[in-house]
């Protein structure tokens, strides 16, 4: 609070810096890119609306197949390539080397110690639940699509699987650490949870 005295000499001093924590907390929860959040859930969104509303609204299967592969596609590359790197640090690729090996890197952005380039929590949130969510969506359409002997909408879901996959496999590698097995892991952490029920 702003004292009002006459004398110069007085300064207005946050307690503990509890002024810095209220500051801290929401740059932590506020958004810091919306365009890119927009973007991370728009194409993923809107490829399993037009999936969903799709007989509904044409009865073309090749303009429905089209937009629907369009949108996957657009949605990897905003994902891999924007939304990774901005929302939460992470990104992933694959290089060739002049051996014609194939090698796959995984990086995560390295926290400072001032916290200057942190994501936000609200920004990860955003981030992981759509890039978890809208794969198991497309695996509960290829289910579906089997099932009900939907054979010609059964390659668009396997492309809307592989494409959402690809990205939920690459980031999950990219935070776990790209050196670690993923499976050793799992084994350990499952071993752990064992032992300790």
């Amino acid at each position: 609070f702003p004292l009002q005295d006459s004398s110069d000499d007085i300064e207005d001093v946050s307690l503990f810096d509890a002024d810095d924590d209220v500051s801290r907390r929401s740059r932590k929860s506020k958004i810091r890119h919306p365009v890119a959040s927009f973007f991370h859930l728009f194409f993923r969104v809107s490829a399993i609306v037009v999936y969903l509303l799709c007989e509904l609204l044409t009865s073309s299967f090749i303009a429905c197949m089209v937009t629907i592969i369009l949108l996957l596609s657009c949605d990897f590359w905003a994902v891999k390539n924007v939304t990774g790197r901005l929302m939460v640090g992470l990104r992933w690729w694959n290089q060739v080397d002049d051996d014609g090996r194939s090698h796959w890197v995984f990086e995560a952005r390295k926290v400072s110690a001032q916290g200057g380039k942190s994501s936000s929590e609200a920004e990860s949130r955003i981030f992981w639940l759509g890039l978890i969510t809208c794969p198991m969506i497309w695996v509960i359409f290829a289910f579906s699509a089997l099932f009900s002997f939907k054979v010609k909408w059964l390659a668009v879901v396997v492309m809307g699987v592989v494409l959402q996959g690809a990205n939920l496999y690459g980031y999950i590698r990219c935070k776990v650490g790209g050196r670690k097995n993923l499976t050793s892991m799992a084994t350990s952490y499952l071993g752990k949870q064992f032992l300790r029920q």
